[in-house]
């Protein structure tokens, strides 16, 4: 950044005339990122649901059809978060703390003999963790802070 940009803020114009825009965190930039990286995990499983459906691999259609509705929700829901945590908007926080919340239980459950492979807890542990301490930095505090 050069100097006459140097003291910008969100309202003055830049050299061009274009309106300048804060910059955005780079912790914030990776909490997002890691954001976007559960949805697309959580688009891969509401598309694997679905073959699961499809070719009949279920022992309820009507349970996995509720399993399928629900995490095709929370991947709507992660991308919608992981875009406006691009975008710096203020609600994305708690969006996020839950999505988290509910991560490290679930990645708990797993630990528990949820499933075989205990693996799968760690897989959505660390990022869960991760995610939270970028949350409580306090560039990420302020950038998606109400003015």
């Amino acid at each position: 950044m050069d100097e006459a940009n140097a003291g910008r803020t969100s309202g003055e114009t830049g050299a061009n005339g274009t309106p300048g825009r804060p910059r955005r965190p780079l912790l914030l930039i990776l909490l997002a990122l890691i954001v976007g990286a559960e949805a697309v995990v959580m688009i891969g499983v509401t598309i694997w649901l679905l073959l699961e459906v499809v070719t009949g691999q279920q022992t309820s259609i009507e349970t996995a059809l509720g399993i399928l509705v629900l995490s095709a929700v929370a991947a709507v829901f992660l991308s919608f978060v992981a875009i406006h945590t691009l975008r710096a908007r203020p609600w994305t926080r708690a969006a996020t703390l839950v999505w988290q919340l509910l991560q490290i239980v679930t990645a708990f459950a797993c630990f528990q003999g949820l499933v075989e492979d205990a693996r799968v807890g760690w897989y959505l542990l660390v990022p869960a963790v991760l995610a939270l301490v970028l949350l409580f930095t306090p560039p990420v505090v302020a950038a998606t802070r109400r003015d």
